[in-house]
């Protein structure tokens, strides 16, 4: 009689490798373009905010920018995959289509003074921080009063007018 030691992870793992080629040719291209977020990191300091966006292989031309005081929308498209002729695709994990990313911002910005870069398939926005968020102090009035100061000086200015 010939003893076999049973071995249930090399079976589980020849399991695994024939879903996972099942599961591959069922998958093929996606042919219909889809909307797809990218990854963002959005770091504060005293001045600015920095907002880093994810873009690898993204052409710059076909990314679009467009800010406000308290949200950043970045757009675009990445075209998809051209297989020439006789091949084949096996395996494709990247996104194509267009993206769409709108960051809502803690702070309102300068978003007249905000610079972009683009490194290494990474999106760097610089989002200097709005003059007037900067521990800047108001008075705020009651409606339908005048404070005292404001309203002697009226009517010192229409003494002066007469």
């Amino acid at each position: 009689m010939i003893v076999r030691y049973w071995q249930p992870f090399q079976e589980m793992n020849a399991v695994k490798h024939q879903l996972d080629q099942l599961f591959d040719d069922f998958a093929g291209v996606e042919t219909a373009p889809t909307t797809w977020t990218p990854a963002a990191t959005l770091v504060e300091s005293e001045a600015a905010l920095t907002l880093q966006v994810q873009l690898p292989g993204i052409n710059v031309d076909d990314i679009d920018i467009q800010a406000s005081r308290e949200v950043v929308a970045i757009s675009g498209n990445r075209p998809s995959l051209e297989l020439a002729e006789g091949e084949t695709l096996r395996r494709n994990e990247f996104r194509y289509g267009a993206f769409r990313r709108v960051v809502s911002l803690p702070v309102a910005i300068d978003h007249n003074a905000v610079t972009a870069d683009y490194e290494a398939g990474v999106l760097i926005l610089t989002l200097p921080k709005a003059e007037d968020v900067r521990n800047k102090v108001v008075k705020v009035n009651i409606a339908g009063t005048k404070p005292a100061a404001i309203a002697q000086s009226d009517a010192t200015d229409a003494e002066d007018n007469q």
